[in-house]
């Protein structure tokens, strides 16, 4: 990957929508060498797929939880079993398995306190879990797609 690649994957990263020919204009490239990066850069899985970004709030889903979840149960069977069920909870936008004291973290949209209410039931009632700490969001501050590239 060069710097022009780098260059469309920023581009792309603040506005997928936007034209080949406008990418090629923006990285310094004509619509056919650009469309051509554009597609390998798919195919070898660096851009995963576009979408849209969309307002949380805006959609009835104003809270977020942070959930931490601790396990006495390591064993590769059981995560196998874990990660299928969390990650069918359509409420789970990310799912982090972590070093340090905390085994697992969450990120959990939901429309309200009684949604995040059935979400923790059905999250304790998938496999046993030795501890789960909720953190709700107060304010978001920062939250981007972008990564850092350049």
């Amino acid at each position: 990957m060069d710097a022009i690649d780098r260059k469309i994957l920023t581009v792309l990263q603040e506005d997928a929508s936007l034209s080949i020919a406008e990418i090629g204009s923006r990285v310094g490239l004509s619509s056919t060498p650009c469309w051509k990066r554009v597609q390998r850069l798919e195919a070898d899985g660096v851009i995963m797929r576009r979408v849209a970004v969309v307002d949380q709030t805006k959609v009835g889903l104003g809270i977020t939880v942070f959930v931490s979840i601790e396990t006495g149960d390591h064993s590769q069977e059981w995560l196998d079993r874990f990660a299928q069920r969390v990650s069918a909870m359509p409420e789970v936008m990310e799912f982090h398995r972590m070093a340090g004291d905390v085994d697992y973290m969450l990120r959990v949209v939901v429309a309200d306190i009684q949604g995040y209410d059935t979400f923790y039931k059905k999250l304790i009632g998938a496999v046993p879990l030795k501890n789960v700490t909720s953190r709700f969001a107060m304010e978001k501050i920062k939250s981007t797609t972008a990564l850092p590239i350049a």
